[in-house]
């Protein structure tokens, strides 16, 4: 079971950027599928998750600039990222949450994630 993030990188505020998670070893389809971000000596928060459904929810820092989406055939997470702003820079990681029944917002319950990807945007 492996999760593998990409697409980070340095952008100006008001740019743009599409994360991928690359999936092996399971059917993220099957999962509930997360995006959390850690700053630099900050707590990991949830910014969006998706239900195995497709069902998204987003932090309020993020809704109308941020959308989460899945290719279930491809097996990859996205998160496209639109207007960014300083305070979005962070590490961003996909994680998945093993247990069945409703997408949880804390980290706790994602059991595997992936290595990060660095998001840097500047003002």
């Amino acid at each position: 079971v492996q999760l593998v993030e990409s697409g980070g990188g340095s952008v100006q505020a008001g740019g743009s950027l599409r994360l991928s998670c690359a999936a092996s070893g399971f059917t993220l389809s099957t999962y509930c599928m997360g995006w959390f971000r850690q700053a630099p000596g900050k707590a990991r928060e949830g910014v969006a998750v998706i239900s195995s459904d497709g069902s998204p929810t987003y932090a309020d820092s993020v809704k109308g600039r941020f959308t989460i989406s899945k290719d279930n055939a491809k097996n990859i997470l996205y998160l496209q990222m639109n207007s960014l702003k300083p305070e979005d820079t962070a590490m961003y990681y996909c994680g998945v949450q093993w247990d069945a029944g409703w997408c949880a917002w804390s980290t706790g319950p994602y059991k595997t994630w992936g290595q990060g990807t660095q998001v840097t945007v500047s003002s």
